[in-house]
């Protein structure tokens, strides 16, 4: 509807693009508003009023045709065209009334209600009421100054045939703006829980897929060697033990229901780096990481030591731990940050949801550093 809402100087209303079913749907629209046509039309052809003339015969036709344009397809008309619009339906409405009555028919309300009831679908809402106001109080003025008698059933009419078409329409806008409000949480939620799946497949994947890979490269290497064939039955079994436990984990992510232990990081954390051949330095455990930080962090040190045992070549990785704090270091010769990836990128936003940052960078000494920290 505009982007300060109904009562915005810019509300303009706009109509969502076309969507399944929306044709049969703006014709039964175009019936519903034909009828509404009716009741002033006759007001005017009734013979107990005379009848119309042949031109009053040639404006009322436009008038309506011109009414059921502006309701339907003036939403999708630019600004200037819609108050070219409704202007041209005002000077329809004031040519129609000279012609059935003269000036004191100008005092009428009915023509006028349907220029309103257009101004209120077209213009900003604070547009329509001014507008009404202006006519109603010009309507009023030409019954005042007609000479004769004030004719009180007119005047008494004015109010509501001003205030009822701005009233309803305003209020059938309000309902179509927070139905497509509705729909744009609906959208915006759609998305919301797709990029959450991305990242937590992200996540969960990259972590158990790189340990897969390693552990399943040190029992190859140990039997090509013609080493201990009960490491490497282990290190096998390890591989069938991380596979049945991504399987599951996936079925969590997918439903919601995965919620990471701090502590349970650790313990693989400190298995998936001794089988990649590099030293764990880690802390004894995470019971003083407050509860709304441990599953950020613990997703922070998956990707981290992922990070080192992929992309790293470091032979040493150190975890050190706060409570509010959490840092993963190694001694590798160091990564490009400028361009953190789809990891970095899902940390950040776990981060930002505890009022807590990412940091990620070379140390000066040499190495790579992953902090994660809330201040």
């Amino acid at each position: 509807m505009g982007e300060q809402g109904v009562w915005g100087r810019s509300a303009w209303p706009a109509w969502n693009p076309a969507r399944p079913g929306a044709r049969s749907a703006r014709v039964r629209g175009v019936v519903v508003l034909s009828l509404f046509l009716l009741w002033p039309l006759w007001e005017i052809l009734r013979p107990e009023a005379g009848g119309p003339d042949a031109a009053l015969g040639a404006v009322l036709p436009l008038y309506g045709a011109g009414w059921l344009v502006a309701m339907t397809a003036g939403p999708r008309l630019p600004p200037r065209r819609r108050i070219l619009l409704v202007g041209t339906l005002f000077a329809l409405a004031v040519v129609a009334a000279l012609l059935r009555g003269g000036p004191l028919y100008l005092g009428h309300a009915g023509l006028f209600s349907f220029v309103l009831a257009a101004a209120a679908w077209l213009f900003p809402a604070l547009w329509a009421v001014l507008l009404g106001l202006g006519i109603g109080t010009a309507q009023a003025l030409v019954q005042w100054a007609t000479p004769g008698p004030i004719h009180w059933n007119l005047m008494g009419g004015l109010f509501p045939a001003v205030v009822i078409p701005v009233a309803v329409v305003l209020l059938i806008r309000l309902v179509v703006q927070l139905g497509q409000a509705r729909e744009e949480i609906a959208a915006l939620a759609a998305a919301a829980e797709r990029d959450r799946l991305a990242r937590d497949l992200h996540d969960v994947l990259g972590h158990s897929l790189t340990t897969i890979t390693v552990k399943t490269g040190l029992a190859r290497r140990v039997l090509e060697s013609g080493g201990d064939v009960e490491r490497a039955l282990a290190e096998l079994r390890d591989v069938e033990r991380l596979s049945r436990e991504a399987h599951g984990e996936v079925r969590l992510t997918v439903s919601g229901r995965r919620r990471p232990s701090l502590a349970a990081e650790l313990a693989g954390a400190r298995a998936a780096l001794r089988a990649a051949g590099i030293s764990p330095i880690l802390p004894p455990s995470a019971d003083h990481v407050p509860a709304e930080l441990a599953e950020p962090f613990a997703y922070v040190l998956r990707e981290g030591v992922t990070n080192v045992i992929r992309h790293s070549d470091a032979t040493r990785c150190e975890v050190r731990l706060g409570g509010d704090w959490l840092e993963v270091r190694d001694d590798g010769p160091g990564r490009d940050a400028a361009k953190p990836g789809n990891g970095l990128s899902g940390l950040a936003e776990r981060l930002r949801a505890v009022g807590g940052r990412v940091e990620a960078g070379p140390l000066p000494a040499g190495g790579f550093r992953l902090r994660a920290s809330r201040a």
